[in-house]
């Protein structure tokens, strides 16, 4: 049995850690075989894949702001939404969850959702307006007369934002 067919059959009984040794071996023992580097390559990669352990799928609603964090950072922006939308599902008038929707909705080119979900942000929390008139990530909404106008728009007080007390009716 050759090395190559022993990385095979290796593979194919999910033994990626021995698989990934004999391929590598392969690698080096032949140098000069172009093409089966190439297919050499890629069971790698799968081994690698296969032997790398998975991320826990965030639980928590903090787990879950955070991944959501992460992903923007690194410009995955529908894993963000993945993420935002459960912690608005679970906590609609968490302000941090909304804000990052509008981020994440702006760097998708999407001003709707994004004006919608940042206006909210500020309603619940005011000093949103003023994380949202510096923050980079809201760039591409600049132009728009509806993030402008939200971005102007006074605060309404806090105490008037208080629902008004029910009283009970008399039977």
């Amino acid at each position: 049995m050759t090395l190559y067919e022993r990385g095979m059959r290796a593979l194919q009984g999910h033994d990626f850690e021995g698989a990934a040794s004999v391929f590598e071996s392969v690698l080096r023992q032949y140098p000069e075989e172009k093409e089966l580097h190439e297919r050499v390559r890629q069971y790698l990669n799968i081994c690698h894949r296969q032997i790398t352990p998975k991320e826990a799928a965030p639980q928590t609603l903090e787990e879950r702001l955070y991944a959501a964090t992460l992903a923007i950072n690194g410009g995955r922006y529908d894993q963000a939404l993945v993420n935002l939308r459960l912690v608005r599902d679970e906590d609609p008038d968490n302000d941090h969850a909304l804000y990052m929707l509008a981020v994440a909705h702006a760097q998708r080119g999407e001003p709707a959702e994004a004006i919608a979900h940042l206006e909210r942000a500020i309603a619940l929390n005011p000093e949103n307006r003023a994380l949202a008139k510096g923050d980079p990530d809201l760039e591409p909404l600049r132009g728009d007369e509806a993030f402008r106008t939200a971005l102007d728009t006074p605060a309404v007080p806090r105490s008037d934002r208080r629902r008004p007390l029910r009283t009970r009716t008399a039977r």
